[in-house]
């Protein structure tokens, strides 16, 4: 049975790498874990509480000489020499940002597996810590803000006066700057947010925001997942809007990050200047040299015209307990991916596209950086038409055209002969049915194909004239039409039940789409 190692961080981190709840799934997977004593204690996750899990309790070296060790951030030179050889450790690495200590650990005959490092493709997302860090980051940076702002989110008109709303901007839409856009509106602040991508507005509108526009002729995509630098016209037109914007909001929270580089510089000590006194900047990139001039990593500033600038990097560790449950359920999706037949084996394959993302160092073996992942379908290239062909193909085209016009005249001509010859009533008959035919083609072939389905499930239900028209016929003395017609009602009816059970299927999916 493989041992899984629960490590105590070092100060000041907060937060742990599994909590009871995900402890408890660990050993359902098959492995035995040992937590350090005291690792989930600044969590209030108690020692008691991870025993009553199914954990063992451990010291430092046990849990460091486990063959898997579970930890949040990078370990330092004396973690890892605390490593037993063929060892597997998953941590935060940043292996982009230090190559120095891929280095150390490709030194050893261990294997390092970066969480950091996840694809952001759509089944990998149970495991991307650093989506599940930035939400909870963004969230906080409201939070801390809101503490030293000292006046009201929202607008408020009392006998005493009227209380204008604050006004927040947003510089960057990802899992962050949502977070932080969703928590500054529901405490009823005016937000504005800006963002490269263009096809993130609806969602900054969906949760109470307006995405301010930066009007560029090249567009922003990307084929990773991951921001990406932007253009020098980008960063003219931005910068132009951050100082319109500074001049008018109380409070600006920034976002920006390009993984593997050094943070763009987004609010200068120009913009600071023009911001009122009391006013708060939060700088989420402040670890990564900051988006804003000025700013310190873990520590608070305050500007000669008394802006306040908070460069917190422990955002996450600030709500530990709510961090630590989210990174160990991403550590637990990961393990389960890494251990199929859950019998507490892990095994690592390099040709899953996840696995082998992740994994820095195999058995002692520098595997980073791994091959690219793409994640967003690359632009279509357009291609230039041949002249020759193009003009060869004109010619079935005509003829194409051609004898749809001769069906045309030919089904015509049949309707007419059919009608002459037939008895009043079916010619009438007939003809309500050859319109609404030609009409229901025309009407259905205008609807997009995803809509197909619920539109003629619901639509299903105008079979229900066919079984009110079959009702009356089956009352006929004719034994041949009362077996056509209850047949009709019959077939009918399964139309009609069948069409309102498919939509009531679809309709139960999109209800537990929404409710998660």
């Amino acid at each position: 049975m493989t041992r899984i190692g629960i490590v105590a961080e070092q100060q000041p981190e907060t937060r742990v790498a599994a909590t009871p709840a995900t402890v408890r799934q660990l050993t359902a997977l098959g492995y035995e874990v040992v937590v350090e004593s005291g690792a989930g204690s600044r969590s209030d996750f108690s020692d008691a509480a991870y025993s009553q899990a199914g954990a063992l309790l451990g010291t430092t070296r046990q849990t460091w000489g486990s063959e898997v060790v579970l930890k949040i951030n990078a370990p330092t030179d004396e973690e890892i020499e605390l490593l037993a050889p063929e060892a597997t450790l998953i941590a935060q690495l940043g292996p982009a940002l230090h190559p120095e200590l891929v280095e150390k650990l490709a030194q050893k005959p261990i294997t390092a597996l970066a969480l950091d490092a996840v694809p952001r493709i759509s089944r990998a997302q149970s495991m991307d810590v650093l989506s599940s860090m930035a939400n909870i980051a963004g969230y906080r940076a409201v939070i801390e803000a809101a503490h030293e702002f000292g006046r009201f989110f929202t607008g408020q008109v009392t006998a005493a006066g009227k209380v204008p709303p604050a006004k927040v901007l947003v510089a960057g839409a990802g899992v962050a700057g949502l977070a932080a856009i969703g928590a500054a509106s529901s405490l009823g602040a005016v937000v504005r947010a800006t963002d490269p991508r263009p096809e993130v507005a609806d969602q900054v509108k969906s949760i109470g925001g307006e995405y301010l526009k930066v009007e560029v002729a090249q567009a922003m995509n990307s084929s990773d997942g991951y921001a990406k630098a932007t253009s020098e016209a980008y960063n003219q037109r931005a910068a132009e809007i951050y100082t319109e914007q500074a001049a008018e909001v109380d409070i600006i929270i920034t976002t920006a990050l390009i993984p593997g580089r050094t943070a763009p510089r987004l609010i200068t000590a120009a913009d600071l200047a023009l911001m009122k006194a009391g006013s708060v900047v939060v700088d989420m990139a402040a670890g990564q040299g900051g988006n804003v001039e000025g700013s310190v990593a873990g520590e608070r500033v305050v500007t000669e015209n008394g802006v306040i600038i908070l460069g917190y990097t422990d955002l996450p560790g600030r709500l530990p307990a709510q961090a630590s449950q989210l990174y160990g359920t991403n550590i637990l999706n990961l393990l389960k991916l890494l251990t199929p037949q859950k019998d507490g084996v892990l095994s690592l394959d390099f040709q899953d596209v996840v696995q082998r993302s992740v994994t820095v160092v195999r058995r002692g073996e520098l595997t980073w950086p791994p091959p690219p992942v793409q994640v967003s379908a690359p632009a279509a290239t357009p291609v230039q038409p041949d002249p020759a062909p193009a003009e060869a193909a004109h010619q079935p085209a005509k003829f194409g055209a051609l004898g749809k016009t001769l069906a045309f005249i030919a089904g015509m001509a049949l309707l007419f002969l059919l009608n002459a010859a037939a008895p009043a009533p079916l010619s009438r008959h007939f003809t309500v049915l050859i319109l609404s035919v030609v009409i229901g083609f025309y009407v259905i072939g205008k609807v997009k194909h995803a809509l197909h389905t619920p539109l003629m499930s619901v639509t299903n239900a105008i079979s229900g004239i066919i079984v009110v028209g079959a009702m009356v016929q089956i009352t006929s003395g004719n034994l041949v039409v009362q077996v056509l017609a209850a047949g009709a009602v019959l077939l009918a009816s399964i139309n009609i039940f069948g069409g309102f059970a498919v939509t009531r299927r679809m309709l139960a999916m999109f209800s537990r789409g929404s409710s998660s």
